[in-house]
């Protein structure tokens, strides 16, 4: 590391009160937490300790923090920076110490946070340089004597150097480099602040005002020239100089649109998978395929209706504005105003109808669709569960009830539709009155009459932005769920004083009096149940089905809470680790129907519980995994290998090949207690051999459920 990084460098130590200053200076709004030193009994020079500390810090200040591994490729594209980074650089001792990079926008220097709270610019290939260096190291020699033997001096071999090492690593990852950002589930205000939407409103408003007034300018100089016999090229250029002024404009205005378009979508994506996987597992059994189906499909529609209905209506609001400044200065003026507020109010009665009736709509579409997908995937026999000759009887009236609604709607779309339409005759009938009462001004007609036409159009795109905004409405019913639950406060636990220093001990997981109810009413499932699995234990538990087992191992792999009863991990309790804690350090392979195949690469259905993107590392232990688990035969199939897309749209997988899959996926976590649920159930003696071994010889601490 070079004397200028090692001045700006923080240590280890002080890595909270860099990421307090980073989070601040990075317009992240971090909570007013004071910073502090690790606690007795953390090593920071153990890795995992140190990044469990980092987590924990940035968890207690309210920022989210991610390890992005670079691969070694790929560190160019870290600079410029688009999130505050804190970026971990060994120095020559061989201690951690970390830089604080501030976001920039050149390429070739970056500001770096001081730990005297100042600021200072620092070449780029520096802190590339200071990277690569990790991986380098191991590569000097080979690189010199490759040199060597082919003779490269002078000026050519730094270049020759960096060409080889950038072919031999370019895949390795590196560690280290973590991005702050706020939380999915911060609150919108915050997220949208930091993506700078509101700015992005403000430039379109501005430059659709902009575009209108010059069309209106425009206009104006050439209806002024033709009533006044005055259109000469000097009139003509003016009006060309005009209308050539929009362009500048409309461009400001897609790229606005574009950038909010994008900043918005993100925030709202990233808000509603975060809520999903905060969703308790209860509630997703309870709602069915169909509605969990019928969620996705209306959280494209919110992102679409919302974005384009919200923007449409500010052009319509912009044009209102303006059309208004129109209409009051042209012919008959105070009457077209107040007839124009009225018509106003007549749409917004004809579009409240026809939400009204969207609604209705849309809830017996959603209806039936969940039903169909319920029928479809549950394989429901008709014949066996329902009388033959009434099955249908249902469906019929639904489709009945639906067939109405949908009428319903559909005329009071037309007529919505219509009255933007119909306003220009209305608007016409407020010009009468300035005609019968004496001579008008032809500009002033000219005027008005413009006026009207605006005021047509702004009303055409306010229906149409009503339209939009009306269905966003009516799908945000059924998303707001996933929305709301990503705000939900997580159990932060106290990591950062006490589980980053967490080692194993020797009594591993204990549970004792355990207490559930799936019900509050309800018979417990498990009354005063009790379980000990000491470091290295590899326990078998039998039952009958419906015995509480996989209720059990829920709560131990912290599924489920129990109603009352105490589970220790290393002696710490779940409130204590926190959910995170708790899971790095138990791993389970529920039961086949509550585990999935994702449609993706193998590679990332293996390695989902450990971190993605995966090293090279990554990859081949679970490639080796993978043949200790018999799937060898897999592998050597698949053209792809582990790059080979499965699931319902790729690669399909038999019963015992995902099962192996899902003890592959337990296994690759490197957890202190692995839970396998049933999961060699679907192999024959010899495979269910070989897996149990591979799965004995890979756990720290083995708990298998089967039946008897």
């Amino acid at each position: 590391m070079s004397a200028a990084l090692d001045r700006l460098s923080w240590p280890a130590e002080r890595v909270a009160e860099a990421l307090a200053l980073l989070a601040r200076r990075g317009a992240l709004d971090p909570r007013p937490v004071e910073p502090g030193a690790p606690p007795p009994g953390v090593d920071l020079s153990d890795p995992t300790a140190r990044e469990i500390w980092i987590q924990a810090t940035a968890a207690e200040q309210g920022v989210e923090i991610d390890d992005i591994l670079p691969a070694y490729a790929e560190v160019d594209a870290l600079f410029p920076p688009e999130d505050p980074l804190l970026i971990e650089i060994p120095a020559g001792d061989g201690a951690p110490r970390f830089l604080a990079a501030l976001p920039g926008r050149s390429a070739k220097r970056v500001s770096l946070l001081a730990s005297d709270h100042g600021s200072r610019a620092v070449p780029a290939e520096e802190i590339r340089a200071a990277l690569r260096r990790r991986l380098d190291r191991g590569f000097e020699g080979y690189v010199e004597r490759v040199l060597d033997r082919a003779r490269i001096d002078g000026r050519g071999r730094g270049s020759a150097a960096r060409a080889i090492l950038r072919a031999q690593l370019g895949r390795e990852t590196i560690g280290g480099v973590y991005a702050l950002r706020l939380p999915p589930g911060a609150s919108p205000v915050r997220q949208a602040r930091r993506e700078r939407l509101f700015g992005k409103v403000g430039v379109i408003a501005a430059a659709h005002a902009a575009q209108y007034l010059l069309t209106i300018a425009s206009w104006w100089l050439l209806g002024s020239g033709a009533l006044e016999g005055r259109l000469d090229s000097g009139w003509m250029l003016g009006w060309v100089l005009l209308l050539a002024g929009l362009v500048p404009f409309r461009v400001a205005t897609g790229w606005a649109q574009g950038r909010f378009a994008i900043g918005a979508g993100k925030i709202l994506k990233r808000r509603l998978l975060h809520g999903a996987l905060r969703l308790e597992p209860e509630e997703t059994r309870s709602q069915g395929t169909g509605r969990m189906l019928g969620r996705v499909i209306e959280s494209q529609a919110v992102e679409s209706l919302a974005l384009g209905g919200g923007l449409l209506g500010l052009v319509a609001l912009v044009e209102i504005a303006i059309a208004s400044g129109a209409v009051a200065s042209g012919a008959g003026g105070g009457l077209v105003l107040l007839l124009m507020a009225a018509w106003l109010a007549v749409i917004a009665l004809g579009a409240a109808v026809f939400g009204r009736r969207q609604r209705a709509w849309t809830r017996d579409r959603i209806d039936m669709t969940h039903d169909l997908v319920e029928r479809m995937v549950g394989h429901r026999t008709r014949v066996a569960q329902e009388r033959r000759e009434r099955w249908h009887d249902g469906e019929d009236a639904a489709l009945e009830r639906y067939a109405r609604v949908s009428a319903a709607m559909d005329r009071s779309a037309v007529t919505l539709s219509l009255l933007p339409r119909a306003w220009l005759a209305v608007g016409l009938l407020g010009l009468v009155p300035a005609f019968v009462g004496g001579d008008v001004a032809p500009e002033r007609v000219a005027v008005a009459v413009g006026g009207l036409l605006l005021v047509a159009g702004a009303f055409a795109r306010f229906v149409s932005s009503f339209s939009q905004l009306a269905g966003a409405g009516i799908a945000w019913k059924e998303i707001a769920p996933l929305f709301r639950a990503a705000a939900r406060p997580a159990i932060p636990g106290v990591p950062s004083a006490v589980a980053a220093g967490v080692r194993r001990r020797e009594r591993v997981l204990e549970a004792s009096d355990i207490v559930f109810r799936y019900r509050p009413a309800g018979e417990p499932v498990l009354d005063r149940c009790g379980l000990r699995l000491d470091e290295g234990d590899r326990a078998l538990l039998v039952g009958p089905s419906g015995s509480g087992k996989s209720t059990l191992a829920s709560i131990l792999a912290g599924i489920r809470s129990p109603e009352s009863g105490l589970v220790l991990l290393s002696g710490l309790d779940r409130p204590t680790l926190g959910p995170d804690g708790w899971r790095r350090r138990v791993a389970a392979a529920p039961q086949f129907h509550e585990n999935h195949v994702l449609t993706g690469p193998l590679s990332l259905n293996l390695l989902i519980g450990r971190r993605w993107p995966a090293s090279p590392k990554d990859l081949a232990e679970a490639e080796e995994i993978c043949r200790e688990l018999s799937l060898g035969d897999l592998l050597d199939r698949m053209p792809g290998g582990l790059a080979q897309i499965v699931g319902e749209t790729g690669w399909q997988l038999s019963h015992g090949e995902k099962s192996r899959v899902f003890v592959a996926r337990a296994l690759l976590q490197g957890a202190d207690v692995v839970l396998l649920d049933e999961s060699f159930a679907a192999l024959d003696p010899e495979t269910l051999r070989t897996c149990l071994d591979c799965a004995v010889r890979r756990a720290r601490t083995l708990l298998v459920i089967a039946h008897p």
